[in-house]
């Protein structure tokens, strides 16, 4: 793939056209916190049919597999949503990006983490019951995995525990940094099962959680550098009693394969992200170098300011190609190894965070300002850096494959 087909163009144009009307006219709101981006979401669904696509491709895939057929083998979470488009389910990625990236992070982690875990690791009833109204954005989903005292230590540090009582689990611990955490309907919440060994050695257990449960108390939004349009909270677990019903994968070992898988995902959507910050900085840069004078000529004219535009065009057409790389694989039915997810993610969110910061520079005193909207995409940009595992992770995951080999 070297370029969009015109189906492709066709679809971007009327995401565009979308945003322009009700996305920017409330990034005010939005970047305030007055304005959370569910019903922004939940429009973009039914304006494009996603929510019906989604509902239509979910009950084939159940029906398939109530008749025996595999689970997992159709993609999961937001992977499948456009029939089977791959550009379908990146093109709106980008575009919104451009805007207020936060809407992706949202809508991301409702679709591709929290549903997509209990499409791979839930039975037919859990996914009816919780995966369905994920999927078509009737209701808001977390994944929650992060702990205040684990970091990037996931796994290892985790210290939420589960302890089998009778035919329940009690669940106590807290999470930190949950996307969607403040408004979530739904949460996928993973923990420890307390069972006397050393807390590294432990099982990891996968539930799903709903709003409203005796013990679970979700805060206010955080206040964050950027990213605004994204609410992100904290979980705070007492003795919250959870039955069989709610634990994914039969009780396996698979709660930790799960988030690994889930971070592929998530590692690959980011590089769409920063394609669509990258084209914006970008657009926006070449707009101010076109009329901004001083000296009596237009800064555009001036080698420096040359130099930033075309490191910021070379920086598009890397992102751009990992991009286009990552859909010829899914058309392929080929998925993306954790390490090769990861050194697409480090190198677009660093690529995106240089050209945002450029953006800024090149404009000046104005960059500083939010009036221009470059600051705002640099604030975003850094977080690139730092969700789905930190540059360092990346570098981590990727130096221990190649050694592997």
């Amino acid at each position: 793939m070297i370029e969009w087909s015109e189906e492709d163009l066709m679809i971007r144009d009327a995401v565009r056209g979308w945003i322009d009307a009700e996305v920017r006219p409330n990034l005010d709101a939005l970047e305030s916190g007055e304005l959370p981006p569910y019903d922004l979401l939940r429009g973009l669904y039914k304006t494009f049919g996603m929510d019906e696509m989604a509902r239509s491709s979910f009950h084939a895939r159940i029906a398939r597999e109530k008749e025996g057929a595999p689970a997992g083998q159709e993609g999961d979470g937001a992977e499948r949503q456009g029939g089977g488009n791959a550009a379908m389910a990146m093109i709106p990625v980008i575009e919104l990006c451009k805007v207020a990236p936060g809407l992706v992070s949202a809508m991301g982690v409702g679709l591709g983490l929290a549903a997509g875990t209990i499409m791979k690791r839930g039975t037919p009833e859990q996914k009816e019951r919780w995966a369905l109204p994920l999927l078509t954005m009737e209701k808001v989903g977390a994944w929650a995995i992060t702990e205040p005292n684990s970091g990037s230590d996931a796994f290892g540090g985790m210290q939420a525990t589960a302890r089998k009582v009778g035919d329940e689990y009690v669940i106590n611990g807290s999470k930190t940094f949950i996307t969607n955490g403040p408004y979530a309907d739904i949460i996928v919440f993973y923990c420890k099962l307390d069972d006397g060994r050393d807390p590294r050695d432990r099982e990891i257990l996968t539930f799903v959680l709903d709003r409203g449960m005796e013990g679970l108390e979700q805060s206010k939004p955080l206040r964050k550098m950027g990213l605004h349009s994204s609410p992100t909270g904290e979980l705070f677990l007492t003795d919250v009693r959870a039955g069989a019903d709610r634990l994914l994968a039969s009780g396996s070992q698979g709660g930790k394969e799960s988030a690994k898988q889930n971070f592929v995902t998530e590692r690959a959507g980011v590089a769409a992200m920063a394609l669509g910050v990258i084209e914006e900085c970008l657009r926006l840069s070449v707009e101010y170098a076109k009329t901004r004078e001083l000296w009596g000529q237009r800064i555009g004219d001036f080698q420096l300011i040359q130099l930033k535009l075309a490191k910021m065009e070379v920086a598009r057409l890397n992102v751009q190609n990992l991009v286009f790389r990552h859909i010829e694989m899914q058309r392929a039915g080929r998925a993306m190894t954790l390490a090769e997810a990861s050194a697409m993610k480090l190198y677009a969110a660093q690529a995106a965070s240089e050209v945002a910061q450029e953006a800024v520079q090149l404009f000046g005193g104005n960059g500083y300002m939010s009036e221009y909207r470059v600051e705002q995409l640099a604030r975003d940009a850094k977080s690139f850096q730092i969700y789905a595992g930190t540059d360092e992770i990346q570098v981590t995951h990727i130096a221990r494959d190649l050694l592997s080999r």
